[in-house]
């Protein structure tokens, strides 16, 4: 996850550029009679554009919004917005399963426009959201936007340095501490219990090949082959093995197999988690600088027990779309609970964003396929 701390520290560093600019504010005004047409104001906007950095904050923001309808509307569709903790995930799947074609000569690529085609997504949903609460439950007239607008200014580099920092402070520790504790327990789950059975039948094939007469590389092939199916009998066979057997049947209209299914469901409480999940589930965690690579070249090669590819381009597609939507983050979740006072809001947006999420990689898979 931290390999992605420099991407990260670059979408900081813009927003905190607009903030300490002046420029926010007149963002924020000129997006007034836009914003209007979806029931929100103007007030919405800076909440919203926060919540690309992380939702928490952006939540946090709306406080400033007076009217309760308009802040509950913006609260709802906050988290739809691309996070820094989305990154991470979209550059894994599109850097695994999209080709680096360029037009233009060179001007576009497609994966930039993949990735920009996933922030779009994001925002279409949250308007949408906040079109459908304010249409609905939360309908009400939309209030008067007033904000003052300080002068333009040149940020002080200082103060934006000390910013960024403490923004890449709180990434890591979150990265340390969450993400760091839920890869420790999905490796115990995923290596825990060891059979003898597996042990002794696998120690039996391990000592028939040593003493054949092989060449030396066919017989360390072999044992390459052996130590990769042995890996993958004890990971069957642990608990988290069982647990995603178990549930994959919910998940198998979306293309996922045992393992994805398993990666995704640790990965509630942090969606970044999922990229040492993987990493744990697919034993790329001992291939230092390399992990990266290693973790996307498994992806592409990971085969169904028929020999088929589990991550193909629909499905693959399918897994951006749900990550898209979907409300995998326990701070977020914490903060609306917090904020609303209630715990029927935060229940209601998880079912709603995870239910799209599901519907969307659903329609991506089957269609795709």
């Amino acid at each position: 996850v931290i390999v992605f701390l420099p991407q990260i520290l670059i979408l900081f560093a813009f927003i905190i550029f607009l903030e300490d600019s002046g420029y926010m504010p007149r963002v924020a005004f000129m997006v007034d009679r836009l914003v209007r047409s979806v029931g929100l104001s103007g007030q919405s906007f800076i909440p919203m554009l926060s919540s690309f950095a992380c939702a928490v904050p952006g939540i946090m923001a709306t406080r400033v919004i007076p009217d309760r309808r308009d802040r509950l509307a913006t609260i709802l569709a906050a988290p739809f917005m691309t996070c820094s903790a989305r990154l991470p995930v979209y550059a894994l799947l599109i850097g695994a399963f999209v080709p680096a074609r360029h037009f233009l000569a060179g001007v576009l690529n497609l994966q930039g426009l993949v990735l920009l085609g996933l922030y779009m997504l994001g925002i279409l949903g949250g308007v949408l959201t906040a079109l459908l609460l304010k249409r609905t439950v939360l309908r009400g007239p939309t209030p008067t936007f007033m904000i003052e607008l300080p002068p333009y200014r040149l940020p002080s580099w200082r103060s934006m340095l000390l910013k960024l920092l403490d923004r890449g402070r709180v990434f890591l520790v979150r990265a340390g501490t969450l993400i760091f504790s839920v890869a420790i327990l999905v490796w115990a789950l995923a290596y825990f219990p060891r059979p003898a059975e597996i042990h002794d039948t696998y120690a039996t094939e391990r000592e028939h090949v040593e003493a054949s007469l092989l060449p030396a590389t066919a017989r360390d092939q072999q044992l390459s082959s052996l130590r990769a199916s042995e890996a993958g009998a004890y990971l069957e066979q642990s608990w988290l093995g069982r647990l995603g057997q178990f549930i994959v049947p919910a998940f198998a209209p979306l293309g996922w197999d045992w393992k994805v299914a398993s990666a995704v469901i640790a990965s509630f409480p942090a969606r970044e988690v999922v990229i040492a999940v993987l990493g744990t589930i697919y034993s790329v965690g001992d291939q230092g600088d390399e992990s990266e690579g290693a973790l996307r070249q498994r992806l592409q090669t990971a085969t169904r027990a028929d020999g088929s590819l589990v991550y193909t381009v629909p499905m693959a597609v399918g897994l951006l779309i749900f990550y898209v939507f979907c409300l995998q983050c326990a701070a977020t979740i914490a903060v609306i609970r917090r904020e609303t006072n209630s715990l029927r809001w935060p229940v209601f947006a998880w079912l709603y964003m995870t239910g799209l999420g599901y519907l969307g990689a659903l329609l991506a898979f089957q269609l795709g396929s």
